[in-house]
């Protein structure tokens, strides 16, 4: 996962094309992770919901999305900001994009059924680091709610 990150981050002289559907998955997949863990209790539906949403978003395969999701939470400790995913999701997604994606975080989020507190401050952060404004935050947060009852 380090080398598809170091490439996912690499800056434009090191290439010049668009990051294809793995590495933006690599990348979404990184968040989730992190939100994941952020109340302490790693939650089966929440990696599930991960997994859903890579292979949905991104038309990576089930198996692809799963090996993404075993590497994310292996380095999941190495990461030292959101900015490092952020960053390069807010340069190959539009808004719409970034909004979906949003709303796939939110989904893990209420995977397990709660939204913690950390978990809504740290959503809050990635939305604000997406450049999303409130409104699209709040539709994102009605979206995966409404899809998870």
């Amino acid at each position: 996962m380090i080398e598809r990150l170091k490439k996912l981050f690499a800056g434009p002289e090191a290439e010049d094309e668009k990051p294809d559907n793995h590495q933006l998955a690599v990348a979404a997949t990184a968040l989730m992770v992190q939100l994941s863990r952020v109340d302490q209790h790693e939650d089966e539906r929440e990696l599930q919901a991960i997994v859903d949403g890579a292979v949905k978003a991104h038309q990576v395969t089930r198996a692809e999305a799963e090996e993404i999701l075993e590497d994310a939470l292996s380095h999941a400790d190495d990461a030292t900001s959101l900015y490092e995913f952020t960053g390069q999701i807010n340069e190959h997604l539009d808004q719409e994009g970034k909004q979906t994606l949003l709303e796939s975080i939110w989904r893990v989020a209420f995977a397990d059924g709660r939204i913690d507190k950390y978990e809504e401050h740290l959503i809050r952060r990635m939305a604000d680091l997406l450049h999303l404004n409130h409104r699209e935050y709040m539709q994102a947060r009605h979206r995966a709610e409404d899809a998870g009852s």
